[in-house]
């Protein structure tokens, strides 16, 4: 498979460098101003409307429904009907056996990729019963796919959208989208709400994750998934200010693609969590100056401010995880108040380092 994105995994609990207390707000009725006017900011923050693209002629999506067809299968004659099922659907059943449900080639001598397909057939009854109901209908989400692809066509003309997207039930650790050779996969079992009983009792879905298993956030993660197929993340291995900035430039980006894409959707953080964070940017910021190492590589440290938590460590609880992309999503964004003009694609390969130095990042 190409690329299996926007898999969740908690932040590890790891304690960071001994740090100054982020500091309290001495002024009640400005901290009130500034509550009031971050949230008209974060409401008024997902209304651009982006440019026209209606002429941007792209294939209309009609999404092919694998998650049906595989649970028609019978799970006394599996090895016949994953041969019909690899038959019909060329472009996806390997993927999905092999690398999807992890249980090896689809091959006349390859037992164990029936034995285990089998085995999620019969599990995952009661989960399918359950989508099924939810996501009867489909055309909502087509109709939304194809306008997002004129977006990625009018900005990135030459690069070649998958040529279909499929529905599929997949594993609870499996990806939620996932772009395969020949397809763009959505894996409804990651988007079955947030109170969804099948949920309860996943060690790796707490409940600061599985509140974004929504419908809403299929399409803005089908367009990070494709973003990193257009641009690569190359954030692995790299210091902490080089991965805030590589993932805020991701956090921009979803916004190109879907103008109408809330704050809260595009970084995942509550409503209150976003109003925070646009309430203290200046001592956020100043917490990572006076307790940061930017250039660490240590791999904890990183984890504490640019992986998935229900809040950052040596920050109050009001805090989000993932706080270091948001900081690196304001740089972008300073930067881009400098070089209002760049295009999409200049600013996803212009280094990071030249982003922050010219940026002057210096929030009051």
């Amino acid at each position: 498979m190409k690329n299996h994105s926007l898999t969740t995994t908690q932040a590890s609990q790891v304690p960071v460098p001994e740090h100054r207390p982020f500091p309290r707000s001495l002024n009640l009725a400005l901290v009130a101003l500034a509550f009031i006017l971050s949230f008209l900011l974060a409401s008024c923050g997902h209304g651009d409307k982006g440019p026209d693209v209606s002429g941007v002629k792209v294939k209309e999506v009609r999404i092919i429904r694998y998650d049906t067809a595989w649970f028609s299968l019978d799970s006394n004659n599996i090895v016949p009907g994953l041969h019909r099922l690899d038959q019909e659907y060329p472009y996806f059943t390997g993927d999905f056996v092999g690398n999807i449900l992890g249980a090896g080639p689809l091959s006349d001598t390859s037992r164990v990729a029936f034995v285990a397909s089998r085995q999620f057939l019969v599990s995952y009854l009661p989960v399918k019963d359950s989508l099924e109901k939810k996501y009867a209908r489909l055309d909502w989400l087509e109709r939304q796919l194809t306008e997002s692809f004129r977006y990625i066509k009018y900005y990135f003309p030459r690069y070649n959208l998958p040529p279909r997207v499929v529905s599929f039930i997949g594993p609870f650790d499996g990806p939620g989208v996932a772009i395969t050779q020949y397809t763009l996969a959505i894996g409804l079992q990651s988007y079955a709400g947030k109170d969804a009983s099948f949920y309860a009792g996943q060690d790796h879905y707490p409940t600061y994750i599985t509140r974004r298993f929504e419908p809403e956030y299929i399409i803005p993660n089908c367009l990070t998934a494709l973003a990193q197929d257009i641009f690569p993340d190359s954030s692995e291995g790299r210091p902490l200010l080089d991965q805030m900035i590589i993932k805020g430039k991701y956090w921009w980006l979803a916004g190109e693609l879907q103008p109408a894409i809330a704050d809260s959707i595009r970084t995942g953080f509550t409503q209150s969590q976003l109003n925070w964070c646009n309430s203290h940017e200046s001592d956020i910021w100043n917490f990572f100056l006076q307790n940061t190492d930017l250039y660490t590589l240590d791999p904890d440290i990183i984890k504490n401010y640019v992986g998935d938590g229900p809040k950052t460590l040596g920050m109050p609880d009001t805090s989000p995880g993932n706080i270091g992309a948001w900081v690196g999503w304001q740089i972008v964004k300073k930067y881009l108040q400098v070089h209002g003009d760049i295009t999409p694609e200049a600013l996803m390969r212009t280094p990071v380092r030249r982003i922050f130095e010219e940026a002057k990042y210096k929030p009051r």
